[in-house]
């Protein structure tokens, strides 16, 4: 049997240009002699539609899309995911379902039986969980569809290692009769700390079931989520045989390995590097480029400090939009070093990205003319420091009002963790870039951006990180050394250890409590910051819900 892996790139809500692309891969499987062809989870609306879910027309569109898509599987069948009513008594008045096309006409559809509802996934909110198990057959052979979290009733638990979810499992239901294929439609995001699980959870189910499995993802920036693809065919062995592209559409036709026949033809991909940098700098892009295209937006402003961080988000923003649609802006103070504007007057130049030098420093020296009268008794601190970095985000902004920019954020997680930023100063924009990056990963995602030639001048990337806010200004002044941070800060965010678990590990005792004192009193920052990409398995943002207002010790 020949199946066609279709990876594609939606956009969520736009049943038009999702069903377009589905079609359009339908014809171009069909001319490579595809016996299916398969698509991801949810496709005809785009993962995650959230609320939109809500909207009667929606659902009504997605069904007549289901229709017409049918309408073109003539020589062909297709499994499709989308949402589909609960025609049931009792229940949510949806489904997340799998259709099974062929010949012009629905033959079966498969509900999601396993709802996730942690970190950003909350399907409960919306679908109605499938309570049904049965196989399709195409050509004389049995498949076994399931969706996403259906394979995925195995989750790393911390210390408590591996954590039964659910108290069923679609799978052994669906062996019952006999398929000789399982196919998974998914929609799971990129982490670099979890994408090999996802592997290994993929080649565990092959080998347990001793069937060869199919899992098609989709691709693509989703606002914060960014979707990897990866798809993949994993042989009744658990030998991955075919992977697609990272970060990339695709469609791709396969023969389905068959039990004791020689593997010829296939690609065998390597496995996932032990460095996830580039894999992260990909997502990356795509996260800009999908997050501009989607939203209508085209053009980026940055404000380029002379750090490493507004490099790295520049060089970014510049692969991901274009030169010529990228604008930097230098704003330089009395506290500015020489060396801030030349180094970024170089880089600008090594992107051959447009740039403006706007001063701030009359506007500061006015503003704090004007303020003086009521801070008369009080010496300088930081207010004075954070009139600074706001003056600078009145004049992003008004670049981005005035020609029509999307200003981008340029923190990192290190400091969104520990709250070393201004409100409505150097944290605003539309987009986070690099707010799921803590400081030392940004120090190597900049290496990778350089490895093919000088893009980040390397004594940016020398330069001890400071904020230029007041004279000899360091980062350290505020917050221990990042290489001590940041260990403490991944312990505590992205595995959730307890500072007394993170203490036990060896960690200094008031190197904790300072930290996590940091991260607690930062929490109503991190509430108005903009969307931030997510790559990491615990990101600021959905998936990370702490109230702002609230007394634990833990």
């Amino acid at each position: 049997m020949k199946v066609a892996l279709a990876q594609l790139n939606y956009i969520p809500g736009d049943i038009g240009y999702n069903t377009s692309k589905i079609i359009s891969a339908i014809g171009k499987a069909r001319t490579e002699g595809a016996d299916l062809i398969v698509f991801s989870e949810l496709a005809i609306t785009g993962y995650p539609p959230l609320d939109l879910l809500q909207k009667g027309d929606l659902i009504n569109r997605s069904m007549n899309a289901v229709k017409e898509i049918a309408s073109h599987c003539s020589g062909i069948a297709a499994i499709v995911g989308g949402p589909s009513p609960n025609t049931g008594v009792f229940g949510k008045s949806l489904h997340n379902s799998a259709f099974f096309m062929q010949e012009g006409r629905v033959r079966a559809v498969v509900n999601k039986t396993l709802l996730p509802t942690y970190d950003i996934f909350d399907e409960d909110r919306y679908f109605e969980p499938g309570n049904t198990f049965q196989t399709v057959e195409l050509n004389g052979e049995r498949i076994a569809i399931t969706i996403c979290e259906d394979i995925w009733d195995e989750q790393p638990c911390g210390d408590r290692g591996i954590c039964r979810l659910y108290s069923m499992t679609p799978l052994d239901e669906l062996m019952k009769e006999d398929p000789g294929l399982i196919i998974n439609i998914a929609a799971n995001p990129f982490s670099h700390n979890r994408i090999k699980i996802r592997e290994e959870v993929f080649v565990r189910n092959a080998v347990q079931y001793k069937r060869p499995l199919i899992s098609v993802n989709q691709t693509g920036g989703y606002t914060d989520l960014i979707f990897d693809g990866s798809s993949v065919l994993i042989d009744h062995e658990g030998t991955i045989i075919e992977k697609l592209a990272f970060c990339e559409e695709e469609v791709r036709t396969v023969d389905i390995p068959v039990a004791g026949t020689e593997r010829k033809g296939y690609r065998c991909p390597p496995p996932l590097p032990e460095d996830m940098t580039g894999l992260i700098h990909r997502a990356l892009v795509t996260g800009i480029r999908d997050f501009f295209f989607k939203s209508g937006q085209k053009r980026a402003v940055i404000g380029l400090s002379g750090g490493i961080d507004s490099a790295v988000v520049l060089a970014l923003a510049s692969e991901a939009l274009g030169a010529q649609n990228t604008l930097a802006i230098l704003m330089p103070s009395v506290y500015s070093s020489e060396h801030s504007v030349s180094d970024s007057v170089a880089m600008v130049r090594n992107l051959s990205v447009p740039y403006h030098i706007v001063s701030i420093e009359e506007a500061r020296q006015s503003l704090e003319k004007t303020v003086r009268p009521y801070f008369a008794d009080r010496a300088p601190d930081i207010t004075e420091e954070n009139i600074q970095a706001r003056l600078r985000a009145v004049i992003l902004m008004a670049f981005a009002n005035k020609f029509g920019y999307l200003v981008l954020n340029t923190s990192n997680k290190s400091e969104a963790a520990t709250g070393y930023g201004t409100l409505y100063g150097d944290m605003i924009g539309g987009l986070s870039v690099m707010g799921d990056i803590y400081k030392t990963e940004v120090y190597r995602l900049a290496k990778e951006i350089n490895s093919s030639g000088e893009i980040i001048p390397p004594q940016i990337i020398a330069r001890p990180p400071s904020a230029e806010l007041k004279p000899d200004q360091l980062d350290s002044d505020t917050l221990p050394p990042y290489d001590q941070l940041d260990p403490v800060l991944f312990r505590y965010i992205d595995l959730e250890r307890s500072p007394a678990q993170i203490v036990a590990e060896g960690f200094d005792p008031k190197l904790v409590e300072d930290v996590v004192k940091l991260v607690k009193g930062s929490e109503f920052k991190r509430r108005q910051t903009p969307p931030v990409l997510r790559v990491s398995s615990k990101a600021f943002g959905s998936g990370r819900r702490i109230p702002i207002i609230s007394n634990y010790d833990f």
